[in-house]
């Protein structure tokens, strides 16, 4: 987990109750949303592994984390961790994007780049729209200098997800990019009319399929 200020709403990453399969936490110190979206700060890896390995000595048979950006780390992160790790929702991308084209709602647009869809293994053009620079949710996620209103926010990803299909009219699906969007998910589903994927979507099918591998056979 992103060392954060705002409220983790349900729907949130952050939320346990998000879940239908039990959670535990570890905040990494220092790992604010400005060092890992904006600066990208390699320098975070280590305290990420360090979190990572503790969880797992713990027990978790699978590790993710609360920033679709921290998928600059995935290759590393697996390297070092002895079970499933899954930096983001961006993974999902490869697999939706042989239906067709999808396109990814971001929490910043100036900081999501080709490199962090070539980590994901998607299509390094994938079309990407983020919520407006300066918006609430913006302010409220990155900056931390605004209690979190929720229907603001829901206001400000669905406007973005609108503003790409806009552009994009031959989307067959959307993905959000940010683990604090999936509480807006449906509102974005329903004005899109597009299906809408999101890290909590992703762990669900995810963690599911791991767990009907671990049964005997």
């Amino acid at each position: 987990m992103l060392e954060t200020r705002f409220e983790r709403v349900p729907g949130d990453i952050g939320h346990p109750a998000s879940f239908d399969f039990p959670v535990r936490y570890r905040v990494v110190a220092g790992a604010s949303p400005q060092r890992v979206v904006r600066e990208g700060d390699a320098s975070l890896l280590r305290p990420f592994i360090d979190a990572g390995r503790a969880l797992a000595a713990e027990g978790a048979a699978a590790i993710a984390t609360s920033c679709g950006f921290l998928v600059q780390f995935q290759r590393e992160l697996q390297a070092a961790l002895p079970v499933p790790v899954w930096t983001s929702s961006l993974l999902a991308l490869p697999v939706l994007q042989r239906a067709g084209p999808v396109g990814v709602v971001t929490i910043d647009a100036a900081a999501l780049g080709s490199a962090h869809l070539r980590a994901a293994g998607a299509d390094p053009a994938t079309p990407v729209e983020g919520v407006a620079p300066g918006c609430h949710l913006q302010r409220a996620l990155l900056d931390g200098d605004v209690a979190l209103d929720t229907a603001q926010a829901e206001r400000d990803v669905i406007a973005a997800a609108l503003r790409l299909v806009a552009r994009r009219p031959d989307l067959r699906a959307l993905v959000l990019e940010c683990t604090n969007m999936p509480p807006y998910a449906d509102a974005v589903r329903a004005a899109t009319g597009l299906p809408v994927h999101d890290i909590r979507t992703m762990l669900h099918d995810r963690w599911h399929a791991l767990a009907r591998e671990s049964l005997p056979r």
